[in-house]
């Protein structure tokens, strides 16, 4: 499959094992694929959503509780893109995606977490720096045009 690294650890691996493998894959896609931020936000948010729900809803049958820096988003900026979204139809701006390179971006995901077996804990914590540093590139769009940029990955993420 497109951005598998190797071989994948199996649940016998360690969490720190899985989480490189999970991050590699994803670095190795956006990177390969020159993906837009936008696409990359929205797959990155499907899977914060499904794995935060799943999370909640077990920790509230076990009567736990998620540690709130891991339900909510880290950083919460005032996104000039925002005022740039509302003023150009949300609608014609998902139109505009690339639907293929995003169902590939989240098998790629999801084949990863499942496969590895890896907690969705860590899933979700990996996620949320993903989550931080998109918000920092879409917080400086100034145009719809710039939510088509390709998501820049600094070196070392």
């Amino acid at each position: 499959m497109a951005g598998q690294e190797g071989v994948s650890p199996g649940p016998e691996s360690t969490i720190e094992e899985k989480l490189l493998f999970l991050q590699g894959n994803m670095v190795s896609f956006i990177s390969q694929y020159s993906m837009p931020i936008i696409e990359v936000s929205l797959v990155v948010s499907k899977f914060l959503k499904a794995i935060s729900d799943s999370l909640e809803k077990n920790a509230a049958e076990h009567g736990e509780e998620i540690p709130k820096y891991l339900t909510r988003p880290s950083i919460n900026p005032i996104i000039e893109s925002e005022k740039v979204i509302s003023e150009f139809p949300i609608n014609s701006l998902i139109e505009r995606t690339d639907k293929d390179r995003m169902e590939i971006f989240d098998t790629i995901l999801r084949t990863s977490i499942n496969r590895t077996e890896l907690p969705f804990m860590n899933a979700l914590a990996l996620l949320r720096d993903w989550e931080k540093m998109i918000r920092n590139q879409l917080s400086t769009a100034s145009s719809p045009g710039h939510l088509f940029s390709p998501l820049d990955i600094p070196d070392g993420f």
